[in-house]
């Protein structure tokens, strides 16, 4: 296990995928923040929000980053039949699924650390994080679970598939499937239970009717598991997070090792079956 993530670091070092995603998320956030920044000192400004705010936007972004890069580094283990020489020189499967999840897990987390060290250029003018060092923690904790569980998915899909093009599409796919997913079930848990029609007349102008019942809302045992679904999904928790919404920091924390855990077992099982020939 050990000469296998040696092998795979060193791999991952030289790997053009993994610098270019952390360039990006670097001046991406660097750029997202001096935004921030110009909105904050902007006289009258709506908004003047604060740097948590802006921090956490590489939550929504890290998925679709880690379907790239997953793909493409597993993919290449296929094309080059390293993956076939691995197994011949004594490692076994599972060894070999493991440093190649942890390899991707590792370079997502670089990733992610490159969108933070950026966003740290707004500290002068939007200042600390409003939130405090527990919800900061918490939130970074939230953001590690969320980028294993990501790792899980995207090792487990390129693992299965022989060809790095149909990898990388399935993954990337599945990525913005995610998100749409998540952001889908957000909206629909925000919906008010009660709206106010706008009523403009001659007489009075413009006014606002009795509240009446939002035909919308999700109520009873369908927002429970509409709750459930957000939580259980990476994209749905970083939803939460980039908005600051987090109400069920114990239960996504726990959904999120149970969903690493699961796809992880799954992806060995199918894996100790392929047929590598």
């Amino acid at each position: 296990m050990r000469k296998l993530l040696s092998a795979n670091f060193a791999r991952l070092w030289k790997n053009k995928v993994l610098w270019l995603g952390t360039a990006v998320l670097f001046v991406w956030s660097v750029m997202h923040m001096a935004n921030g920044c110009r909105q904050a000192t902007q006289s009258m400004s709506d908004f003047n929000y604060g740097l948590d705010h802006y921090y956490f936007l590489y939550v929504l972004l890290i998925g679709v980053f880690c379907a790239v890069f997953t793909s493409l580094f597993i993919g290449s283990e296929y094309s080059d039949g390293t993956i076939r020489n691995k197994l011949v020189v004594g490692h076994t499967r599972i060894q070999v699924y493991f440093a190649n999840l942890l390899t991707c897990f590792t370079a997502t987390l670089l990733m992610m650390s490159a969108w933070l060290l950026g966003a740290l250029t707004a500290i002068p003018v939007l200042g600390t994080w409003k939130m405090g060092a527990s919800g900061l923690f918490l939130y970074l904790l939230l953001s590690i679970l969320i980028a294993a569980a990501n790792a899980a998915i995207f090792t487990l899909i390129s693992m299965l598939c022989g060809s790095k093009a149909t990898a990388a599409v399935v993954c990337i796919l599945l990525a913005f499937g995610l998100l749409l997913c998540g952001s889908t079930v957000y909206n629909r848990l925000q919906a008010p239970e009660m709206t106010n029609n706008i009523i403009v007349t001659a007489e009075e102008g413009m006014s606002f009717s009795e509240p009446e019942p939002n035909p919308d809302y999700v109520s009873g045992w369908a927002r429970t598991a509409y709750e459930w679904i957000l939580d259980l999904l990476p994209s749905g928790q970083g939803i939460q997070i980039s908005d600051l919404a987090v109400a069920r920091p114990l239960r996504m924390l726990l959904l999120s090792v149970f969903l690493t855990g699961t796809v992880t077992a799954a992806g060995v099982f199918f894996f100790l079956k392929k047929d590598l020939k």
